[in-house]
């Protein structure tokens, strides 16, 4: 699972949910310390007063969780049937494509994502098959078959995770 944060339209922030959860248990085992304004040490809180002060204390922005995809499935319907062998190894590549620019025909060897970031994009299989995206949109990428993309006039941005293993060719020109 996985969090995100947003602290204003232009920002961002994703975390992973074990990395939000570490966080609040490492928080919650801090003692927490009163601030005074005499020269003698700093007063541990008792566990009510800190509880007192922290429903006392403004909200926060609530984090937002938003499932963007989940698919056992390529755009065009066709089933993934495994990962390739070997050690695990993800990447995630921010692709822009100028504006009315055709792709060269390609295929993938292990299940990707794009996320549409801004413009627009034809996904076109070889066989024919068409999906139109815009800003927003997200595609589980074709396995092992020939497919590319065109961008709109205004060109397209997109980010792209790719699910193989260590030294695999994230696309593989079509022959």
């Amino acid at each position: 699972m996985v969090i995100t944060a947003r602290r204003s339209p232009f920002m961002v922030h994703t975390f992973s949910l074990s990395s939000v959860v570490a966080c609040f248990m490492a928080m919650s085992a801090v003692p927490v310390q009163a601030q005074t304004q005499t020269s003698a040490p700093a007063q541990t809180r008792t566990q009510g007063q800190a509880q007192a002060q922290a429903q006392a204390a403004p909200e926060h922005e609530a984090v937002e969780v938003k499932k963007l995809l989940s698919a056992d499935a390529s755009w065009d319907g066709v089933p993934y049937l495994a990962y390739p062998p070997g050690r695990p190894q993800v990447s995630l590549l921010r692709i822009r494509i100028p504006p009315k620019t055709t792709l060269p025909w390609h295929t993938h060897a292990m299940p990707n994502a794009a996320y549409v970031v801004s413009g627009s994009l034809t996904v076109q299989a070889k066989e024919g098959a068409r999906r139109s995206l815009v800003a927003g949109d997200v595609l589980p990428e074709m396995v092992n078959a020939v497919h590319r993309g065109t961008s709109g006039p205004e060109g397209a941005e997109l980010l792209v995770f790719y699910a193989g293993v260590k030294g695999q060719p994230l696309s593989i020109p079509a022959r």
